[in-house]
């Protein structure tokens, strides 16, 4: 008789796992495999990390450099209130030999060194523009086409600064109001005198280049600065009179000076500003019809615009320039109060950079 044992045993018996042995080749692969995902694991936790660093780094740069900006800015500005006070003190001090200690009438230019930092300071009599209000439109034009505007967008600006400046009867338009009205946003001409030269810039033609300056390819490739029509022209300017000193060649040759007068004197400026009509008197035979328009007279009223770098060594000058400037009007007896009145100030200012050379 067959006892049960055996199948108690088969039912509760475990089942046979068979496990197929790994074979030698399949190890490198996923030891390869693993390899590989380290390594793009750490290149991307090296982009990321190079990414935050080149951030971090711009950020610096341009936070260090707004702070010198700022720096400079109050270098300028503290450098015009000392030109200012130099103007005021300039008649009454002098240095042993006689000559002025501060300021004189003929000095177009200042250098103030400060501890932090270096200041270049021009002064310019308003005298040495064109008033914009009063010109004939036949001067206008000359002007125009000697800074190098072409013949028709040079009159197109004309026609706009004579209707600009001219009245019209009420509820008139004329064509250049409907040009104005048609841009976004849109607005009408003065018809009245211009009362800031700036406006200058809404006239139909003009072009920010045209008014503060830019730059042109020399006959070998280098940038050469060109003076803007801000330097030529001014709401408290003359028609006669224009200070030798510090008038502007292309005004120059607006007026009919002659190129080989306009150099002359700008050497002798360069050199030795004019300090009387008597110097002006060996220039004026070859000077041009233009030439008696010339003078050594300052006026009353004056751009004073400084430049300002930081020092960043013992004799060593940052890169970084900050300008600013102010229109000023001092009275004819410097002994008033208050002895000037700021008419404008510019926060920041265009500078042509050959003044620094």
């Amino acid at each position: 008789m067959r006892t049960s044992a055996p199948r108690t045993a088969l039912l509760c018996s475990r089942p046979r796992v068979r496990f197929r042995p790994t074979t030698v080749r399949e190890w490198p692969v996923q030891r390869g495999g693993a390899l590989l995902a380290v390594l793009w694991l750490s290149a991307a936790l090296s982009a990321i990390a190079f990414s935050v660093a080149n951030s971090v780094r711009g950020e610096t740069e341009r936070a260090s450099t707004h702070a010198d900006s700022v720096r400079a800015y109050y270098l300028a500005a503290g450098a015009v209130d000392r030109a200012l006070l130099y103007m005021q003190w300039g008649p009454a001090y002098r240095n042993p030999d006689g000559s002025p200690r501060y300021y004189a009438p003929d000095k177009p230019f200042l250098r103030m060194p400060f501890p932090a930092g270096e200041v270049f300071v021009e002064v310019i009599p308003e005298t040495s523009k064109l008033n914009i209000n009063t010109a004939p439109a036949e001067e206008l034009l000359r002007l125009m086409l000697a800074s190098g505007i072409p013949p028709g967008q040079a009159d197109e600006i004309v026609a706009g600064i004579v209707d600009w400046r001219s009245a019209v009867p009420p509820g008139a338009v004329t064509p250049f109001d409907q040009y104005y009205l048609s841009l976004a946003p849109s607005f009408r001409a003065r018809h009245a005198s211009f009362q800031e030269i700036e406006e200058l810039l809404l006239v139909k033609g003009m072009t920010p280049d045209l008014f503060y300056g830019s730059y042109e390819r020399g006959p070998e490739g280098n940038l050469i600065p060109r003076g803007g029509l801000r330097d030529c022209l001014s709401i408290y300017g003359a028609l006669a009179g224009f200070d030798v000193n510090t008038v502007s060649p292309v005004l120059m040759a607006a007026i009919g000076l002659t190129p080989n007068s306009i150099a002359a004197i700008l050497e002798r400026r360069r050199v030795l500003p004019f300090r009387s009509a008597a110097d002006l008197a060996p220039l004026a035979e070859a000077g041009g019809p233009g030439f008696r328009r010339l003078a050594v007279s300052a006026g009353t009223i004056f751009t004073i615009r400084a430049t300002a770098q930081l020092r960043i060594g013992e004799n060593q000058l940052s890169d970084l320039r900050r300008s600013v400037a102010a229109v000023v009007k001092y009275p004819t007896d410097f002994a008033k109060e208050p002895p000037y009145t700021v008419l404008r100030w510019y926060d920041n200012t265009w500078v042509d950079l050959r003044a620094w050379q």
